[in-house]
């Protein structure tokens, strides 16, 4: 079988979504550094919430809102600057704030999002809000997931693949940014319990491929097919191979699917320390 994948995999409009809270501290940081990283241009982007019954009622509270989100986009541009960096920024009004954010992902063609992601204790960091949990199931493109305290990888990407197309698009993205950050890549294939031999025999195909495909790049790679629980798996290979970006597929639904996501991608981000990549077929 060819070792050859779809090219796409584009990291040159990278979205930073963040309302200036101490939890997007850390995604803005990284959306910084990966756009020094992968060239390109940062879109920044923030929301003042806002509909007609609060303008009548507290025009001042919104008017005070524009002024603080306006300085916010101008601190972070003038840090791109800095950098030297192509950047721009996106103001946006309305009721939903993550609604806005996805509207203008598509409108300036955004390759990922970057979003920032409290850390959580115990059960509750095996949940992820509801508003990147929707963001991850309905974006048109990838989403960046950083949770609060994570920093801007520098030592292995880690790449989950289970063979379908939506591994394959996240196994040309982790190509890419192994490319450009000069990082390894390890490639995880999981077999649950459940699988018959054949399904089994396909992961394991899933891992060789991949495998070969880095391979043929010249990136330095190692591949493992374990069994078990795959987001117990994932975290865990991860934390063993001292990865600190972890890349996977999403799958494409309609309807409630799309909202709610695989419950492995779900799981991942929730309980991940270091960054997850949702990468969009």
């Amino acid at each position: 079988m060819s070792s050859q994948l779809s090219p796409t995999g584009r990291f040159e409009r990278i979205m930073l979504a963040t309302d200036g809270s101490e939890f997007c501290a850390d995604a803005e940081q990284v959306s910084l550094e990966m756009v020094e990283k992968c060239g390109g241009a940062l879109l920044i982007a923030s929301v003042v919430v806002t509909n007609p019954a609060a303008e009548v009622i507290s025009p001042e509270a919104i008017g005070a809102a524009e002024e603080e989100t306006r300085a916010l986009l101008k601190r972070i541009y003038g840090a791109a600057v800095q950098k030297a960096l192509a950047a721009e920024t996106v103001f946006r009004r309305g009721p939903d704030p993550l609604e806005e954010i996805l509207a203008a992902a598509e409108e300036h063609k955004a390759d990922v999002i970057v979003m920032g992601r409290r850390g959580k204790r115990g059960l509750l960091r095996r949940m992820i809000g509801d508003a990147t949990s929707k963001a991850v199931g309905t974006a048109k493109c990838s989403v960046l997931v950083v949770p609060e305290g994570a920093k801007m990888w520098r030592s292995r990407i880690l790449l989950a693949t289970d063979g379908s197309r939506f591994s394959d698009a996240a196994a040309v993205a982790a190509t890419r940014l192994a490319e450009l950050c000069r990082l390894p890549v390890t490639v995880v294939s999981m077999i649950r319990e459940s699988f018959n031999e054949e399904r089994a025999a396909l992961a394991e195909e899933a891992a060789k491929r991949v495998h070969g495909h880095l391979k043929e790049k010249k990136i330095e790679a190692d591949k493992v097919v374990l069994r078990g629980d795959p987001d117990k798996l994932i975290l865990e290979t991860a934390q063993a191979r001292e990865a600190d970006l972890i890349v996977m597929g999403t799958h494409g639904r309609t309807g409630w699917e799309r909202v709610t996501v695989g419950s492995v991608t779900e799981s991942v981000i929730g309980a991940s320390k270091i960054p997850v990549m949702a990468v969009k077929a």
